[in-house]
């Protein structure tokens, strides 16, 4: 019988060595449906953001209208000067420029100053609410009780005869009030000797065509 080699005279053969590798495990790639979900939410997100941007409220349409500083100077009231006489000196009140709501103002003073005229010139722009509903209700409440045509969405006038008058306008988110008066006392309080009266019939004529005219210039 003959002997196997390995088995004889021999150590025989070594079990094979196990060659092992640590390898660092990697990393596990998103699934298809996680990417597209994430990009699924982001779009969601910045549309719905888009739609609450668009969906604030933008404020009222004003029309074109907007503040000045100087209403004297934009208010040229050439066909009040045409009645009253040259026009002498302007006086400005305090402006209000807030974001709800603006005002300006004017008083002009035309004529001699034995027979001075003076005119007053309140300008308002609401920047948020809207003035209309209300409009007619407080101008009849302050004495305003004529209504006009031609001007505006409405317009009221408060005849007071041989002293004067007012008109009042609204149109749209701006209010307009201009008003005429005689100049009884001086600078310094003193009273003024009378002069020539002008005659103040139909003076809401020259009234509306120089508030037309601010009108259409403050809307430029």
């Amino acid at each position: 019988m003959i002997s196997e080699p390995e088995l004889v005279g021999g150590t025989g053969f070594e079990p094979p060595e196990v060659l092992t590798e640590t390898r660092p495990p990697r990393a596990r790639r998103p699934w298809p449906w996680a990417l597209g979900g994430a990009v699924l939410a982001s779009a969601v997100w910045g549309a719905g953001l888009y739609a609450y941007e668009r969906g604030k409220p933008a404020g009222p349409d004003l029309a074109g209208y907007r503040h000045v500083e100087d209403l004297c100077g934009a208010a040229r009231l050439a066909a009040l000067a045409g009645v009253l006489g040259e026009r002498r000196e302007d006086r400005a009140p305090p402006v209000v420029n807030e974001p709800a709501i603006s005002e300006t103002g004017c008083e002009a003073g035309f004529g001699p100053p034995e027979a001075e005229q003076t005119v007053g010139i309140t300008y308002t722009l609401h920047k948020v609410v809207d003035p209309g509903p209300e409009f007619e209700a407080r101008a009849r409440q302050s004495g305003f009780l004529a209504k006009v045509d031609g001007i505006g969405e409405q317009a009221f006038f408060d005849d007071m005869e041989e002293e004067g008058g007012r008109l009042r306008v609204l149109d749209g988110q701006a209010e307009f009030e201009i008003g005429i008066h005689r100049q009884s006392h001086g600078p310094n309080g003193e009273p003024v000797p009378p002069g020539p009266l002008i005659d103040l019939s139909g003076i809401e004529i020259p009234m509306t065509q120089d508030l037309l005219a601010l009108m259409a210039g403050l809307r430029k």
